[in-house]
């Protein structure tokens, strides 16, 4: 998997939480993993199709959900539900378009497939026995991870 797919889902990502939340990211070890996990309590998936297909797994903890919801809309949460889901999906939804529209400067043509989110913890995404990447970020209101498993269309 190249870089430059890791990078424009790391800026994309620093540009809406600097944007929308007013929170910096730090970047952590960029991993190889077999399959797609995710321990955390929120999870976003986003498909992509065109001269990339794959997947993008956003993981969130409870917490630091509900804190990013506080700060977009000023309402106290205490559970993920239907509004909480769906602000997440969005969150997910327009890192996603910016990722693409920067990979779209380097001639990579993708859309994205509408967010799926999954809520409480789950095991893994089987992936065909293929690799995928596994982004940690740290922020001041909690961890999050990003697993991106992209591949050029044949």
């Amino acid at each position: 998997m190249k870089s430059q797919y890791v990078n424009s889902f790391y800026q994309a990502t620093q540009d809406v939480f600097r944007l929308m939340l007013d929170i910096n990211l730090e970047r952590g070890e960029l991993q190889v993993i077999e399959d797609m996990i995710s321990s955390k309590d929120a999870n976003v998936v986003l498909g992509v199709t065109g001269d990339l297909k794959g997947m993008i797994l956003f993981g969130f903890p409870k917490k630091m959900t509900l804190e990013m919801v506080k700060i977009m809309s000023g309402m106290e949460m205490d559970r993920i539900d239907g509004f909480v889901s769906s602000a997440l999906g969005e969150i997910a939804n327009i890192i996603g378009g910016n990722a693409l529209t920067t990979l779209a400067k380097s001639h990579y043509i993708c859309d994205i497939v509408p967010p799926q989110i999954f809520i409480g913890e789950y095991k893994a995404v089987s992936m065909a026995n293929e690799k995928a990447l596994h982004l940690p970020l740290m922020t001041s209101i909690g961890e999050f991870e990003i697993n991106l498993f992209l591949k050029e269309k044949e």
